[in-house]
């Protein structure tokens, strides 16, 4: 009847006007370890990609033998300031979460000051975009560490990443040791991003995803 569709029509309308001052539902999805795990992970198999070009770009730059594919030589003694992974794989998996991830954060920190230096050495603009555009995507993984570490409750490693070479150190003494030194950067860091992966692939299984849940956010209370 006409009467009933007004008296509809009146409760609607001041159903309406009270909505400012009613809780509002919201659905919304919490951040926790789970995504964070994941997001890093997928950002390490991107960082895995992106150096495989960034690799071979900068080979053919350093020229031969260093751009040749059976070249494998012995690491030297002064490669040893950048950051090994060449750690037994038992050893490595024997370690707690948090050791894990703290070396992990450590190494990529170093890394990335190797790799700043390293930007501002090369001769082709090209090839500085790239690394530039690598180092960012780095200096990102390392966040990304930090916020897993975070989520976790583990603290973050103590004190500043070490510089790539402390004051007063002797330069490479020529060129052909001085690519050396970039060679064995560049390859230590794929190994790193491989092992890493492996890390986060591993420990995203340990830990449950993120829960959708309902959070009531009440205004004008």
């Amino acid at each position: 009847s006409t009467g009933d569709s007004w008296g509809i029509f009146t409760f609607l309308c001041a159903a309406l006007c009270n909505l400012p001052a009613l809780p509002a539902l919201n659905c919304s999805e919490e951040l926790g370890a789970g995504q964070s795990i994941q997001q890093t992970y997928d950002l390490t198999r991107y960082l895995e990609h992106q150096l495989r070009t960034l690799a071979g770009t900068y080979l053919n730059y350093l020229g031969p033998p260093f751009n040749e594919p059976d070249f494998n030589p012995p690491r030297l003694a002064r490669a040893e300031r950048v950051p090994s992974a060449t750690v037994d794989l038992d050893l490595w998996r024997g370690l707690t979460d948090n050791a894990r991830l703290a070396a992990n954060y450590r190494a990529y920190s170093r890394l990335l000051c190797y790799l700043r230096v390293l930007d501002g050495q090369v001769g082709t603009a090209e090839l500085r975009h790239r690394l530039a555009h690598f180092c960012a995507s780095l200096q990102g993984l390392v966040l990304s560490i930090g916020g897993v570490m975070s989520s976790l409750g583990y603290p973050l490693p103590a004190g500043p990443a070490a510089p790539p070479a402390p004051p007063g150190a002797p330069a490479a003494p020529n060129d052909f040791l001085k690519k050396m030194d970039d060679f064995w950067l560049l390859k230590e860091l794929q190994t790193w991003l491989w092992r890493s992966a492996k890390d986060f692939n591993r420990l995203k299984k340990k830990v449950p995803p993120a829960v959708v849940t309902l959070r009531l956010e009440a205004r004008g209370f």
